[in-house]
């Protein structure tokens, strides 16, 4: 059944007839899907459709399960590759605007370690607490809701997700469906690894290296960067990435002091720098690590040592150290102004060097946008403060995922298709080829590292650069423009074939009113008209469609007589800036991909991310 709260918001959002008419039921599974032609459609669902996306917005449900599953996928765009990449949030209160946000990260954070992926996003609308039974099937049956989609979406771990659940959803979809599987399937496990915590690492040496030179600019002028054993720590949020961090750092820097960490239970903060050993593995016991580490060992030792303890986690940033780096789901965790409800005021922040922001911060939406360069304005222009964005350094996660699939998987290892979806058969199968598949993880690692390391520190030097470059831009602004860079980049040198979809045909004695359903159906922005030889003779639109009904009944209306015959069309060798600049000039929004007279796909101003991006990529070539 659908979930309660999915199908209220979705009701209310939603009118009828937008129910009647894009409610797919396959099989009990049911599927509404939004293009970015929907603009009405996805304002109503809190979405605002921009120069990058959404490709794809989907509200999906299991109609036929007793229990509740369903929720979201939101393909934001396609432009550094096919599919898309990212994990799946599984929390009660999720709606589409949230996912939507997630997967615009994830556009920038693809393109800013240089995968050739899509961002995406999707989100189960469940509680987190569920009994680990029910938790395995809502997993299961999602994993089939997303089938539908595999072409356009890899999903990976997130809020509320873990391993586990990608190890199901490879059993119900195949091995190469979904990311950070254990390693008996030859996955990379990014939780269990701390991917993204050693991406956070190496983002601080990378900036340590170069800080002397922002001493040019005014905030940093008369800075120095201390020694390695001067250098403190503070991790707000002490979990799969903060703990990771916390480890990682200690093990590759130990003269480095984690001085001050902060979980849901409140904080701890030492200036002597605290026992990294100790609260890692009180994480890994309970979860949590503040308030056990006060009840179990600052209680009982009277004459415990400088350690202070709060029950509000918050008030961490009110303490100082060299580096904050905010790693809890509160992505707000700065503002000037308390009416955005920030983690902490500028006005009571401690005092630091430097942020590298483990947690996901980024937002399109424009409230968000304003609030995040206010606070830039205070803390980085002003105080001098540098900021190292979200998915320039936190993308260990996203690099070492992608592994699983650019490191393709042997055909001999892929699950047969007779036991997939028998968990038990196969378990099994995957038995007889450990050491196989151990190799295949060990191989996929090791690229990961490498990977990691070159990018994030590539990143960090763009930062430095685009900053000093330019005095009045901010990190954020820096940081997008990084992302804009790679994703112009990759467009120049990708053609017609690398990016159609598939297009819809009618054949040329076909019924208006056949015409008429296919393009509400599909939601294709055209369909291409063909004859016995399946050759293109025109096109047809829903604007073809509309004119045709204003002159009275669709019946005995013959194709022919309505559809577009002289049309604009694209060769598979195309290059991605003459497509655009062809869709531009003509003013159409899609055009069919034709190669020996036979229609081979459909190029449109959503596949090329719309005219902002043929600005972009015309300045890169002038």
């Amino acid at each position: 059944m659908i979930p309660k709260l999915m199908e209220t918001f979705l009701r209310l959002q939603l009118p009828e007839r937008t129910w009647k008419n894009r409610l797919i039921e396959e099989n009990g599974k049911c599927y509404m899907d939004f293009g970015p032609l929907d603009t009405d459609r996805l304002s109503r669902l809190g979405i605002e459709t921009d120069s990058l996306g959404p490709k794809l917005v989907a509200c999906m449900w299991d109609a036929e399960s007793p229990i509740e599953i369903g929720g979201y996928l939101v393909v934001d765009n396609l432009a550094m590759g096919r599919p898309s990449m990212g994990g799946i949030r599984m929390l009660p209160d999720l709606t589409p605007s949230a996912i939507h946000n997630l997967a615009r990260g994830m556009t920038l954070k693809n393109a800013a370690a240089n995968l050739p992926y899509g961002g995406g996003k999707s989100g189960i609308i469940a509680k987190t607490d569920l009994p680990l039974p029910i938790h395995n099937e809502i997993v299961r049956q999602f994993a089939r809701l997303l089938y539908r989609y595999r072409d356009i979406y890899l999903p990976g771990p997130d809020v509320g997700t873990n391993d586990a659940d990608m190890k199901t959803i490879a059993i119900e979809n195949g091995l190469d469906n979904a990311l950070s599987k254990p390693v008996d399937m030859g996955g990379n496990r990014i939780d269990q690894l701390g991917a993204a915590g050693g991406g956070l690492v190496i983002a601080l040496e990378a900036l340590v290296a170069e800080f002397s030179r922002l001493q040019s600019m005014p905030q940093f002028c008369g800075g120095s960067i201390p020694p390695l054993e001067k250098i403190t720590i503070m991790l707000q949020g002490f979990g799969a990435v903060g703990a990771h961090a916390a480890r990682i750092f200690h093990e590759r820097l130990p003269a480095i002091k984690v001085v001050g960490i902060s979980d849901v239970t409140g904080y701890l903060y030492d200036p002597n720098g605290l026992d990294v050993d100790l609260l890692v593995n009180i994480w890994q016991q309970e979860g949590s690590v503040a308030r056990s580490y006060y009840q179990n060992i600052m209680m009982p030792n009277t004459t415990s040592s400088g350690i202070k303890y709060s029950t509000e986690p918050d008030d961490l940033l009110r303490e100082s150290a060299f580096c904050l780096i905010p790693a809890s789901p509160n992505a707000n965790y700065l503002d000037t102004e308390q009416s955005s409800a920030p983690s902490m005021t500028t006005d009571r922040m401690g005092q630091w060097c430097l942020i590298i922001e483990g947690a996901n911060t980024y937002s399109p939406v424009p409230a968000h946008r304003t609030r995040r360069a206010r606070m830039e304005r205070e803390v980085y222009r002003r105080r001098g403060i540098l900021i190292a964005t979200d998915y320039l350094v936190n993308s260990g996660g996203v690099i070492f995922a992608a592994q699983e699939h650019l490191i393709k998987t042997p055909g001999h290892l892929r699950i047969p298709d007779d036991v997939l979806g028998d968990h038990a058969a196969v378990d099994r199968w995957l038995e007889n080829h450990k050491a196989e598949f151990e190799e295949l993880a060990a191989r996929r690692k090791e690229a990961a590292e490498r990977a990691r390391n070159d990018v994030i520190r590539r990143n960090m030097r763009e930062l430095i650069d685009l900053l000093i470059s330019d005095p009045d831009m901010l990190p954020s602004e820096a940081a997008e423009q990084i992302s804009i860079r790679r994703i112009t980049t990759r467009e120049k040198v990708r053609t017609a074939a690398n990016i159609m979809e598939s297009i819809v045909t009618i054949h040329v004695r076909g019924s208006l009113q056949e015409a008429s359903r296919l393009l509400i159906d599909t939601g294709c922005p055209i369909l291409a008209v063909v004859n016995d030889q399946e050759e293109l003779v025109g096109v047809i639109t829903t604007w073809d469609v509309a004119r045709a009904a204003s002159h009275g009944s669709l019946e005995n209306i013959e194709l022919e007589s309505i559809m577009t015959k002289q049309v604009i069309t694209a060769k598979p060798e195309d290059s991605i800036l003459d497509l655009v600049r062809k869709l531009e000039y003509y003013e159409i929004s899609a055009m069919p991909v034709i190669s020996e007279g036979k229609v081979r796909g459909m190029v449109s101003t959503d596949i090329l991310a719309r005219r902002s991006l043929y600005r972009l990529l015309q300045s890169r070539n002038q």
